[in-house]
């Protein structure tokens, strides 16, 4: 069993009912997070997505009961860590090295958080999919990063700003958009990382 496969709990019980591969699942999912990014959650249909894959939407019911949980499958299948390998020997590097690989999917993640940001408040199986596929291996894996640098001591194991750092990238993430209509993109993040966090952890 891959990593992948410990997130999709609807897989296992869908194996047993139906013989749709992993690779025409995955189908399936890509075409259900393409439809979220460009028509919001409330566009999306069972009908719609067996329409865009050509399969029948009785398939998509056994597998999945429900639109919210065929969403919730499908947001557990794009699951990932861009920070994991990072670890340059230096916590200012490696924060620049994050906000770059935290821009180059910036359209990506920024579009289904906003195509599912009422949803998920009306749903938690919704809301606990969206953590667990981009929300918290992330906040993890930039947590590691900073225990490291205070591990190394570059910054005090107290500092007050090391528990908002999370906030402040994902954060201009979210609100970039928002404010000035353009996404957080690599170049973007790194000079915010370099005027506003690294200043305030104290590095150079």
């Amino acid at each position: 069993m891959t990593s992948q496969d410990a997130y999709r709990p609807e897989t296992v019980g869908a194996s047993r009912r139906s013989k749709i591969t992993p690779e025409r699942e995955q189908e399936f999912f890509d075409a259900v997070l393409d439809q979220l990014r460009s028509c919001g959650y409330d566009a999306v249909t069972m009908e719609g997505i067996a329409a865009s894959t050509r399969c029948s939407k009785s398939t998509l019911y056994r597998q999945w009961k429900t639109k919210p949980q065929f969403v919730a499958a499908a947001l557990r299948s794009n699951r990932r860590v861009r920070f994991t390998d990072i670890d340059t020997g230096s916590l200012a590097d490696d924060l620049r090295q994050a906000a770059a690989a935290a821009g180059e999917g910036a359209g990506k993640d920024t579009g289904l958080l906003q195509a599912l940001g009422h949803a998920v408040m009306e749903d938690p199986e919704l809301k606990c999919a969206l953590r667990e596929a981009l929300v918290e291996p992330e906040i993890a894996a930039l947590r590691a990063i900073l225990a490291r640098g205070v591990a190394r001591g570059e910054v005090p194991a107290g500092h007050p700003a090391l528990e908002y750092v999370p906030a402040q990238l994902f954060g201009m993430l979210r609100m970039r958009p928002v404010l000035e209509g353009k996404q957080a993109d690599a170049a973007y993040l790194v000079r915010f990382v370099e005027a506003v966090v690294l200043p305030a952890l104290g590095l150079p």
